[in-house]
């Protein structure tokens, strides 16, 4: 960049991304305020955005977080979850992309499950993770849990509720390998939201063994584990760390609520080698230290790219951690899923929007694979 140039801080809640960067010598950089796409890899950016790529806004929503997106290919709906704006909010949302144009309403499983806050689809499955506790839901007692949903039937089921007895933190988000087995984060976000007890559990990420009930922890090395996915192959395990916004544990029960902006925090995605038969993950390496915010959704597409939500917007990464191009939104983008018969469009949720990108990057087979 010529000099000068700036680039405020961000802090609180308050997040000065990329474009907001001065650069009067450079008038280029105003035109990062006018468009969708941001391309840092010319050959490969294009080869991903295709001849005809489009951003469109399709429904405006609440600032409450929204988070958990999960596609029913059988059903060609889109479910995901709005996190706490009202007390014991059971309804998910679901966008029926069936209808011309598609169609935003609500959506109970039975038994309801509140506050999802990762979610995925493999073998026919929804797979949900409840972020915090509630001992009277319905007449119902929740604790932080992994359910599963058919969506043919409506019926949830607790798959995993408790670690030997201590009750998980938040599960904030998941991926089910080729073998079945769930992996899942447990940051601590639900205690600083005022969502659940305090934590009687570090902050780490597991395997889970339905089939066995075996749970075992992969990491515990991160501030904050929050978005977890594998790549096509199975080789490698992707988790990131958004410890930049984090709260304070006090005793005594004195409650500090609320996870302060420190952009010098952790705010990367690590990447990990899978060893022994699939049952752990060694080699941790941090290849994408986000551009703006932190690194929250994060998933893998069909050709081993990275993608993660990134404040206002979308970043695509190679596995390596090279930034090829950026997704810009105007509402805080939380979490993502591919939909459609193609299995080409991006549908990002977030704070105050949902958004829809066709292009050529293409979301694995989740129908026996992983993530």
């Amino acid at each position: 960049m010529p000099y000068p140039f700036n680039r405020p801080s961000s802090y609180g809640n308050n997040d000065y991304d990329f474009r907001t960067t001065s650069v009067p010598n450079d008038t280029s950089f105003g035109l990062l305020n006018g468009t969708n796409f941001v391309v840092f890899d010319k050959k490969r950016g294009l080869e991903i955005l295709g001849s005809n790529p489009t951003y469109e806004q399709v429904f405006n929503i609440s600032t409450t977080v929204h988070e958990a997106p999960v596609y029913v290919p059988t059903q060609n709906k889109l479910y995901f979850s709005q996190l706490y704006s009202v007390p014991d909010y059971l309804p998910q949302l679901v966008i029926d992309l069936n209808a011309n144009p598609p169609t935003l309403g609500e959506y109970e499983p039975n038994p309801p499950i509140f506050g999802p806050n990762g979610g995925t689809y493999h073998d026919g499955l929804m797979y949900f993770a409840s972020s915090a506790d509630r001992t009277n839901l319905g007449g119902v007692e929740q604790h932080v849990a992994i359910h599963t949903v058919d969506p043919a039937t409506n019926k949830s089921t607790v798959i995993l509720n408790n670690y030997f007895g201590n009750s998980f933190n938040t599960i904030d988000d998941l991926f089910v390998a080729g073998d079945g087995s769930v992996w899942f984060t447990d940051p601590q976000y639900s205690y600083f939201n005022n969502e659940s007890p305090p934590p009687q559990l570090k902050s780490a990420s597991y395997r889970f063994d339905p089939a066995t009930g075996v749970v075992t922890m992969v990491d515990d090395t991160l501030v904050q584990p929050n978005g977890i996915a594998m790549s096509p192959d199975g080789k490698n395990v992707y988790i990131s760390d958004t410890g930049a916004e984090t709260g304070n544990i006090l005793s005594a029960g004195v409650r500090n609520p609320g996870t302060p902006y420190n952009q010098t925090g952790p705010r990367t995605v690590y990447k990990y080698d899978v060893i022994d038969g699939g049952r752990a993950i060694v080699g941790r390496r941090p290849i994408w230290y986000a551009a703006d915010w932190i690194p929250d959704g994060l998933k893998v597409a069909a050709n081993g790219y990275v993608v993660t939500g990134t404040g206002y917007g979308v970043d695509v990464l190679d596995e390596y951690g090279v930034l090829i191009l950026r997704v810009q939104t105007a509402f805080t983008s939380v979490n993502f899923a591919w939909a459609g018969e193609n299995l080409t469009d991006l549908w990002i949720v977030g704070q105050g929007g949902v958004a829809k990108v066709s292009w050529n990057l293409k979301r694995q087979d989740l129908s026996k694979a992983s993530s």
